[in-house]
């Protein structure tokens, strides 16, 4: 078992100093270099089918609450996708994770699977699709700070440098977009980066052990008993406004972000490896303003493009720091 075979999405930039990218090696007979040729090509094909999963979340998100309340969404869309790998896991008879296993993939459960989606899903109700995408793209930054922490692994000056950037450009993007304070809608986004980079990162450390389309699977599995009580509260609660554009933001968020679309970015990034793949997500916040212009006709600010640009930036100055390291 292979451990780049199974990292996160966002754990590209925390697993970047110690995973190597499957080179394209030359090869004794033409056939076997066209092979790892074409291996490669599908590797970067999966890879960004990943992404352009995971750019499509917020708008399916936002399209998602014109039928559902925060509350029931968020379970709802546990539930569908729990349900997805429950079916999967049990079709390839996966077995279940050793004990020692669980409280790791309970942090995972509690960041990736409930906390991010709940807290980004209730920042949307106040906060365009556009402004989130900008304050979560720093979401890469984060994950490798909880990384360094969790693991002790110590990148470079010049990744620190780009980092903090980063975080600076987002902060000055969020404070400039809310009038000098911060939102309730700014405070969700920032506490779901926290809880996400934690989830990832504890993903990341797990996905040395099993596939992580595994560590997924049984996170989901894990948090089915708190979806079907949150289902069961707030359903009632909540009005229900069924429409084609909330039952498709529903189906989106549950089946192909939450399960396909990682499942499609570990197939891909175990081909062509975590630095390759972790190149084509530093798209995601840019495709997200454009499906946030076509898809909700949100007027997107002349802001929001350069501070994503500028963010993309930063990232990709981390990935080069981390890659000089390595090749130093």
């Amino acid at each position: 078992m292979k451990a780049d075979d199974s990292a996160t999405p966002s754990d590209t930039i925390a697993v970047d100093a110690s995973t190597t990218e499957p080179e394209a090696r030359p090869a004794a007979g033409g056939a076997a270099g066209s092979t790892v040729g074409t291996a490669n090509r599908g590797g970067v094909v999966l890879a960004g089918l990943g992404v352009v999963a995971f750019s499509l979340t917020f708008p399916s998100t936002a399209w998602g609450l014109e039928s559902f309340g925060p509350w029931s969404l968020v379970a709802l869309r546990t539930l569908v996708a729990a349900a997805i790998a429950g079916t999967v896991l049990r079709a390839g008879r996966v077995p279940v994770p050793d004990r020692r296993h669980w409280p790791g993939l309970l942090v995972v459960a509690a960041g990736v699977v409930a906390g991010f989606p709940l807290l980004t899903t209730l920042a949307l109700q106040t906060s365009t699709t556009s402004h989130a995408a900008v304050v979560v793209g720093l979401l890469p930054l984060t994950t490798a700070v909880f990384s360094s922490l969790r693991t002790g692994a110590r990148p470079p000056r010049a990744f620190w440098v780009s980092a903090l950037a980063g975080a600076a450009v987002v902060i000055a993007f969020t404070v400039q977009q809310s009038g000098g304070e911060l939102s309730g809608g700014d405070l969700y986004l920032f506490g779901a980066l926290l809880v996400c980079a934690a989830g990832y990162t504890e993903g990341g450390r797990l996905a040395g052990v099993m596939p992580g389309w595994q560590v997924v699977g049984w996170a989901l599995i894990a948090s089915l008993p708190l979806a079907v009580a949150g289902a069961a509260v707030a359903l009632p609660l909540e009005p229900v406004r069924l429409t084609a554009h909330g039952v498709i933001g529903l189906v989106w968020v549950a089946a192909v972000s939450t399960f396909l679309g990682l499942y499609v970015w570990y197939r891909g990034m175990a081909e062509i490896g975590a630095p390759r793949a972790s190149q084509l997500q530093l798209a995601q916040p840019l495709l997200t303003l454009v499906w946030s212009f076509l898809l909700l006709g949100e007027e997107v600010s002349a802001a929001a493009p350069v501070a994503a640009v500028a963010v993309l930036v930063c990232i990709a100055a981390t990935q080069r720091a981390m890659r000089a390291r390595r090749r130093g």
